[in-house]
């Protein structure tokens, strides 16, 4: 897809009434320090639209990207950031959660794992209860660059295993720093729209 604009449209805080978009929503879920802004950043082209930042958890906001004035990028707050305390990590969980329950737009959930590590105990939450929400997330396996090719094959089983994603779930590699996967995840992205403009 050939990125024409890009605009940071909406920022909704913990107390925000969430937007009524009329174009179809992409949420991207996962926890601090996992590459969250460094892959929107690259499925947009730009190279510092999405803050990142070397201290993690710097996603306090859900940040509403209009792509093309046809799509949603929906950036969700990080979670499992350990200095943030019990009380803002609670608030954090609420702000997801009253997004998945209260979007009607919402079409697909990306949730970006570490290839490199089994998924924590925080990811196989967030897995499971974007499950529970009615919703079947999109894995996506990020710093593929950081193994050798000869290991992917092995990282990918491991991710898929300690999520419990059956066969049928898709899980993506996907690099920042040499691109690989963001064709991929944008074809997805593209036919799910497409699916949406046909209804």
């Amino acid at each position: 897809m050939i990125i024409r604009s890009v605009e940071l449209e909406t920022v909704c805080g913990i107390t925000s009434t969430l937007p009524e978009n009329r174009h179809p929503e992409f949420a991207f879920a996962g926890k601090s320090n996992v590459g969250k802004s460094s892959l929107i950043n690259a499925l947009m082209n730009r190279k510092s639209l999405a803050r990142t930042s070397a201290q993690p958890g710097k996603t306090q906001t859900i940040n509403f990207y209009h792509i093309n004035d046809a799509l949603y990028y929906v950036d969700l707050p990080g979670y499992g950031y350990a200095k943030a305390s019990v009380e803002v990590k609670a608030k954090w969980g609420k702000m997801i959660e009253r997004y998945l329950h209260k979007s009607s737009m919402l079409r697909c959930i990306f949730l970006l794992i570490d290839i490199r590590h089994e998924p924590s105990g925080n990811d196989k939450l967030m897995y499971d209860w974007i499950v529970a929400n009615g919703y079947y997330p999109v894995i996506i396996a990020t710093k593929l660059d950081k193994l050798k090719r000869s290991q992917v094959q092995k990282h990918v089983k491991m991710v898929r295993e300690g999520l419990g994603v059956g066969k049928e779930g898709t899980v993506i590699p996907f690099s920042a720093e040499t691109r690989q996967g963001r064709e991929e995840i944008w074809e997805l992205i593209e036919r799910i729209a497409a699916e949406e403009e046909n209804l």
